[in-house]
């Protein structure tokens, strides 16, 4: 057996060390905004170039058609004003703040838009989708997410509702996994328990409970909150669903008074956990 010297051992794992910065901080492509459906302009922070360990990925995504609230956006969905820009950026600059003060993870205190035709989601360890009850992944980005999870990568998607939104979320889902389950996630499984202990979960609705007083959307069959995954080979997380919940209405409005505390406190919980795990698994 041939054993490396201390020198050999500390140069290959200074090398190590520098390949991984160099990669990190090389990865990060220049920041661009998009108008989104709630916020067109929204104030950009003073450190919003700064180089980080990790970045709020946002997953950008053709909808089912050209309309949202019965309003055709005059563009297309690479362009912004589409169903893929709710509650964003003020979403996301709050659980990146969130993520800043509650663990020692490296953040950048603005998202970055991924579109998968850009094929440079390898770039980023954890991605967020929101409404995918909404989005019609083409074939070509289904295999780019499909390759990209099975690489190490992460999704997490919210903010979908009832039978209907799931039916047109699991059609793209499909393409990306058709040999896949998709299952509950069980209360002992570690993403669950990462940072916090999430064994008393409950629905997390969204900023419409403060006019309607409900924690669910359409109807019935959005009554019953689910955590769900589709798991790899070795039994890691690489999609994450929270379904009949409005986990981004939770961050968003995290500094508003009206929103319930409780609301936004187990959705930051969630997001910094489902992040943690995405990191460490």
């Amino acid at each position: 057996m041939i054993r490396a010297t201390p020198f050999r051992r500390a140069g290959a794992l200074a090398a190590c060390t520098l390949l991984l910065i160099t990669a990190v901080y090389a990865f990060q492509k220049p920041f661009k905004e998009y108008p989104g459906l709630e916020y067109t302009k929204y104030k950009l922070p003073p450190d919003f170039q700064e180089k980080t360990e990790w970045v709020f990925a946002r997953l950008m995504y053709p909808p089912v058609g050209p309309y949202y609230g019965g309003v055709e956006f005059n563009g297309t969905w690479k362009e912004g004003g589409s169903n893929w820009t709710m509650d964003y950026p003020r979403s996301d600059r709050h659980l990146a703040q969130a993520v800043r003060r509650l663990t020692r993870i490296s953040t950048r205190s603005v998202e970055e838009p991924i579109d998968l035709d850009d094929k440079d989601v390898y770039d980023w360890p954890w991605l967020y989708g929101v409404e995918v009850g909404h989005w019609s992944l083409t074939d070509e980005q289904a295999k780019t997410m499909r390759e990209y999870l099975l690489r190490g990568g992460f999704f997490m998607c919210d903010d979908f509702h009832g039978e209907v939104e799931w039916n047109t979320f699991t059609a793209s889902m499909r393409k990306v996994f058709p040999d896949r389950p998709i299952v509950e996630i069980a209360d002992a499984d570690p993403i669950f328990h990462t940072m916090y202990d999430l064994d008393q979960r409950f629905q997390v609705p969204g900023a419409l409970y403060l006019e309607t007083g409900k924690t669910y959307e359409k109807g019935e069959s959005g009554k019953t909150p689910h955590w769900r995954a589709i798991y790899d080979d070795r039994g890691r997380v690489m999609v994450a669903m929270c379904h009949n919940m409005d986990l981004g209405d939770s961050w968003e409005h995290a500094d508003n008074p009206e929103y319930p505390a409780r609301f936004s406190d187990l959705g930051i919980r969630l997001g910094v956990n489902y992040i943690v795990y995405s990191m460490t698994h």
